[in-house]
């Protein structure tokens, strides 16, 4: 592996692969990592830097392979760790970096670890993970899982209950334990010495937790989960993970809700535990109830991230993953031109951008039409549950509107027979407008990624220079510069009105950023800069002085 430089990650796109629906290459209708392999020249071309690649460990696969059941051993339903291997040696000699996922808050109850914990009360592996005295009727406390239901799960056999945040079948870690930290930090060793270049670190903010006293003060908001949520004395076991990160020169970005962003400077910083940080907080959506996203809402978040991070730290951006719905849906209209203007919108932001596997050439979300589609265990026991109130219909559409199904759908590549994802019959159905949206028909997206790649490697503005919005206030039209670039974006299906005469560094002429000066350098059509602009749905205009 070779070190990442100080800052060099400024520069980098990353991209995220969820390997179950990216390229199946034995026919079994399940993505895989020759299937990786195979798709690293269609990488390369877009211009990323490095891929994140969801977790490939062994796994009973309830929760999408984020419930592990050993650290050390690939999934045969992706292959073997010696595929895995050519995988990073094809990687790197096209100069792409691999980072894995990190999913240490808890394992799998399959875990060898958890397997022997459960036996009895004074197995040595017991305080591997949370058990506390309970009854069947009366667990530890009332906190609640990120699930929805209790955070305690009973066993009848040692009358003690055992801490989960996610699924029951994911019990938490026992950090307190300096053996099991010392187990951890010995794997992410054997994977730094493998030859990864970093980590995706899961769910890193849950590992310290209040104590199991604590009563929750709101039911609202994220209020619940307050008790494991970025909780006093993480530090120390971040510090430990800094310490073996640093010693490889690993390529980190964190998934840590509870981390604000006025936190989030401490966290990444040249002092911090990791190169950067996800916010979790854009996803904003309307009132309405319809699942549609508030632009408004999103670029509020937006501005705050990166007006806290300005001084110190380093956002990762992004507006999809594997977790939430497709961008194109949620905050467009379906639209490619919708597409392109959230591209824009975050791509030349201060931090270092992921684009999710398909965003590249807007992939929507999936037509739910019968419950028998639906794959992710807990959409389907909400959905059961709905049921006892709803119609069918309903709870569908419940259950779907903001569900991360619709990201999980298999890659459309092309408009061949199951969408030249796999020869075989798909784990999951692809969506059925592959013929019309693939990697092949929709080439005016992909190529305004590869541009604005290309901006983020050519241009020391956009990868280090500063930030600065203006139009705060507007409901649909994000604004900001970066240095002696302007970038606008109009976020919505109706026309804007902007007015520069009232920014007063635009109209003094002796001013650094005096308008006269700009010419564009990417935009929906060719427009002069503009005092007073009209732009027109879903426009976008990025100018260079």
């Amino acid at each position: 592996m070779k070190k990442i430089k100080t800052n060099d990650f400024h520069k980098m796109v990353g991209y995220q692969i969820y390997p179950k629906s990216f390229k199946d290459t034995n026919g079994d209708g399940i993505g895989d990592i020759n299937g990786i392999i195979e798709k690293i020249p269609y990488l390369r071309e877009l211009g990323i830097d490095f891929i994140w690649i969801n977790p490939i460990y062994k796994s009973p696969q309830v929760d999408g392979g984020y419930d592990i059941s050993d650290y050390q051993v690939i999934d045969e339903m992706f292959g073997s760790l010696e595929d895995f291997k050519k995988l990073l040696d094809k990687a790197h000699e096209n100069g792409l970096k691999v980072i894995m996922d990190l999913v240490v808050n808890h394992t799998s109850d399959q875990h060898p670890w958890f397997l022997e914990s459960q036996k009895s009360k004074d197995n040595p592996y017991r305080d591997y993970y949370l058990w506390e005295d309970a009854s069947p009727n009366q667990m530890p406390n009332d906190w609640i899982s990120f699930f929805g239901d209790s955070t305690w799960a009973y066993d009848e056999k040692t009358k003690q209950a055992y801490f989960h945040v996610f699924a029951k079948e994911q019990p938490d870690l026992n950090w307190k334990n300096p053996k099991v930290r010392q187990e951890i930090y010995d794997m992410i060793r054997w994977w730094l010495d493998l030859g990864i270049d970093g980590f995706r670190l899961d769910a890193i903010s849950h590992i310290q937790k209040m104590p199991w006293n604590y009563k929750i003060k709101s039911w609202k908001g994220d209020g619940p989960w307050v008790p494991f949520m970025n909780v006093a004395g993480i530090e120390t076991y971040m510090s430990d993970l800094k310490a073996i990160f640093d010693e490889y020169g690993a390529l980190t970005v964190g998934e840590a809700s509870g981390v604000r962003s006025k936190q989030a400077p401490d966290w990444t910083d040249e002092a911090g535990y990791i190169n950067m940080i996800f916010e979790l907080e854009h996803n904003v959506r309307k009132s309405n109830g319809n699942g549609q996203g508030s632009i408004y809402g999103y670029k509020k978040v937006i501005m705050r991230w990166q007006e806290d991070l300005l001084e110190r730290g380093w956002n990762a951006l992004y507006i999809e993953n594997h977790d939430q719905p497709r961008s194109i849906d949620t905050f467009g209209d379906g639209s490619i031109e919708s597409a392109k203007a959230l591209a824009v919108s975050y791509m030349l932001l201060r931090g270092t951008p992921f684009i999710y596997q398909g965003q590249e050439f807007g992939m929507t979300n999936f037509p739910f039409t019968d419950a028998k589609q639906l794959r992710a265990d807990e959409i389907k026991k909400k959905y059961e549950m709905l049921m006892t109130e709803l119609s069918a219909n309903q709870a569908l559409a419940e259950v779907t509107q903001n569900s991360r199904e619709h990201s999980r759908t298999p890659m459309q590549w092309d408009n061949s027979k199951n969408a030249g994802f796999t020869s075989g019959q798909a784990w999951m159905e692809i969506n059925p407008n592959f013929s019309v949206i693939s990697s092949r028909t929709n080439q005016e997206l992909i190529e305004l990624y590869k541009k604005l790649i290309e901006l983020r490697h050519q241009e020391p503005a956009i990868s280090e220079g500063s930030i600065k919005f203006h139009f705060k206030r507007h409901p649909q039209v994000l604004v900001y510069e970066r240095a002696e670039f302007l970038i606008i974006v109009n976020l919505a299906d109706k026309k804007a009105h902007l007015d520069f005469t009232k920014i007063d560094s635009f109209t003094d002429s002796s001013a650094e950023s005096s308008v006269i000066n700009y010419q564009q350098v990417l935009g929906s059509s060719n427009q002069k800069f503009q005092e007073k602009m009209v732009l027109s749905a879903w426009e976008y205009r990025v100018y260079k002085k």
